[in-house]
């Protein structure tokens, strides 16, 4: 499991955390992110701009995993730089997730992935020729956004190497 804190966030005077104290469970961000139809992904351009695109995807064993063309913009920034940043679509419950995106090539590994993906979204991936990744999070973000929840429950989640 991760490690709990509250986020550092200056100027918004979010209530400190005493021994884990009013933060949100892993498993919250988890149904956020298991739930969330449609994500966004930003990724780094060659020059350093960022890159933003919605895609469709699924969180499968502590990872978000989406499918790409492989001349998509997002794919050849990912080639070049794997870290990356996977959004869930509603800001009102937000997840956010840091972490790095690797392609997979094993086929068991990717039978499971266009399964998980055929039952949420009705699409077969199978014929897809281009590259799946998987999105492994450094970092995850859990925000509400009622000001009452916000300043009392924002959590941090980190993930070991």
């Amino acid at each position: 499991m991760p490690n709990a804190s509250r986020p550092h966030m200056p100027g918004y005077a979010l209530t400190a955390s005493v021994a884990g104290e009013n933060l949100l469970p892993f498993e919250w961000a988890e149904e956020r992110l298991v739930g969330s139809h449609n994500y966004w992904i930003s990724t780094v351009r060659p020059d350093g701009a960022p890159h933003s695109m919605a895609v469709w995807g699924v969180w499968i064993d502590g990872a978000f995993w989406f499918g790409t063309g492989a001349q998509s913009r997002k794919a050849r920034n990912l080639a070049n730089d794997a870290r990356c940043v996977v959004t869930t679509e509603g800001a009102e419950e937000c997840a956010v997730v840091e972490g790095s995106a690797a392609p997979v090539e094993n086929t068991a590994r990717l039978a499971g992935f266009l399964a998980a993906y055929e039952k949420k979204y009705g699409w077969d991936m199978s014929t897809s020729p281009g590259p799946t990744f998987e999105v492994k999070p450094k970092v995850v973000f859990g925000f509400c956004e009622k000001p009452e929840l916000f300043l009392n429950s924002a959590t941090r989640w980190t993930f070991g190497d």
